[in-house]
């Protein structure tokens, strides 16, 4: 009786401490990002710290912490919103390797993006070397081509820059995209849209 209360007390403490973790992640976060919806942290992956470079203010991996993992992102409509994040797709910047789809490495002046786990594979619909419509609050749109993926499960390592899993609706867009956009690069974060074209 006493190892069942036991083990009940640890489950419950699990979930508080995945909770926790959730809720931490969001603080690095802009408030008011858009909700998960129906995506909700299907683990937590461990950190360790290691060369990460803070290019475009990265994030960088803790050793000890413990960042949530995601296998699935919102579902996609003609208005899906999400975060728009800066990365360079150049080799040695904060992208990390090669971009997953095409297995190179894109300049700054390339429209092109990468898009959280669920929206590039997981939820059925590939996109890798698609077109996606990034639409900005300013009422600027641009054409951008699904080059990459902002992991959402894996992180913490050299292939990711030592940064954590991404959150489950982000669009990171290249410095070309942002421009296209009007927006400025150094702001890191914004609300958008987008959408397949």
């Amino acid at each position: 009786m006493a190892s069942m209360k036991l083990l009940v007390l640890l489950a419950l403490l699990q979930v508080l401490l995945l909770h926790a973790h959730v809720s931490e992640a969001k603080k690095h976060h802009k408030p008011g990002s858009p909700a998960s919806g129906t995506c909700k942290a299907s683990g937590v992956l461990h950190g360790k710290a290691g060369n990460c470079k803070r290019i475009h203010d990265s994030e960088c991996c803790q050793a000890g912490e413990s960042y949530p993992q995601f296998r699935c992102s919102p579902p996609v409509s003609a208005m899906t919103p999400a975060i728009l994040t800066v990365n360079s797709f150049r080799k040695g910047q904060d992208g990390g390797g090669p971009s997953e789809c095409d297995n190179r490495f894109h300049g700054d002046n390339e429209k092109v993006v990468a898009l959280s786990s669920g929206w590039l594979r997981l939820d059925g619909t590939p996109r890798c070397g698609k077109m996606v419509r990034v639409t900005a609050s300013n009422g600027r749109s641009v054409l951008a081509k699904v080059v990459d993926e902002c992991d959402s499960v894996n992180g913490c390592d050299d292939e990711h820059n030592f940064e954590p899993p991404c959150p489950p609706n982000v669009v990171d867009g290249s410095p070309a995209v942002w421009k296209a956009l009007g927006l400025d690069d150094k702001i890191g974060e914004v609300k958008v849209t987008w959408s397949d074209a």
